[in-house]
């Protein structure tokens, strides 16, 4: 099994679910007593929030490709960048520790794919939903149909991703304001959803959605562990 490096920590909320995950997902495959090898290193999230929203992404990007070659030094086959928004700035991880990125997208678009969708809404922070390097990836390299909350939505999702999710705050209130919002896409004709947040699927799920659910945590926690083991 090769060993994965996790660029986490942003928020560390959602890599614990990475971590959890991935090993679920090997002790699935492998059985017995089998877990995965994985080097973690974890940010202070405030000074990469305190960046993004100063829009210092070059400072941003410097730092997780110290981080990557960090892993690389420590033994990591694979750099896995725990969370949606810092793909935006993943351009230089390759070049920078010399290793494969599995990036988030792909395996998120493979599944939607498989499910025969070709028309998803995109929740994530305010980058993600406005800023192209999502979107583009999702429409010009799978064909995808992407639609995105109204302003005021758009507003909302972020809001609460900072103020409480990335704290570990679940609210009851902030829960249907979601649902409301995945509504509206769903009317707007989104066939699927794309929980383009790594938190986000801390506090919703299928249950209150009349449209499947593509939560990217999962599912490309699931992508690494499989790559770790040659699947």
């Amino acid at each position: 099994m090769k060993t994965l490096g996790l660029l986490g920590g942003m928020s560390w909320e959602s890599t614990t679910t990475y971590y959890q995950e991935i090993n679920r997902r090997v002790r699935h495959v492998q059985g017995g007593l089998h877990s995965a090898r994985c080097i973690v290193f974890s940010f202070d999230f405030a000074e990469i929030e305190e960046l993004q929203h100063a829009g210092k992404w070059e400072e941003a990007a410097a730092l997780l490709d110290i981080a990557a070659t960090k892993l690389k030094l420590a033994g990591a086959d694979a750099i896995v960048l725990c969370t949606n928004t810092m793909h935006f700035v993943s351009h230089g991880i390759e070049s920078s520790s010399q290793l494969p990125l599995i990036h988030i997208v792909d395996p998120t678009a493979d599944c939607i794919i498989k499910a025969g969708f070709k028309s998803v809404g995109l929740l994530g922070t305010r980058f993600t939903m406005e800023k192209d390097f999502y979107k583009d990836r999702l429409a010009v390299k799978y064909g995808l149909r992407v639609i995105i909350p109204e302003e005021e939505g758009r507003d909302i999702v972020h809001s609460i991703i900072y103020t409480e999710l990335c704290h570990g705050i679940i609210t009851e209130a902030s829960r249907q304001r979601y649902y409301k919002i995945i509504e509206d896409l769903a009317k707007a004709g989104a066939e699927c959803l794309i929980l383009g947040c790594t938190e986000i699927g801390l506090l919703v799920d299928e249950t209150g959605c009349s449209i499947p659910l593509f939560d990217t945590t999962k599912i490309h926690a699931i992508a690494a562990a499989d790559w770790a083991m040659g699947n």
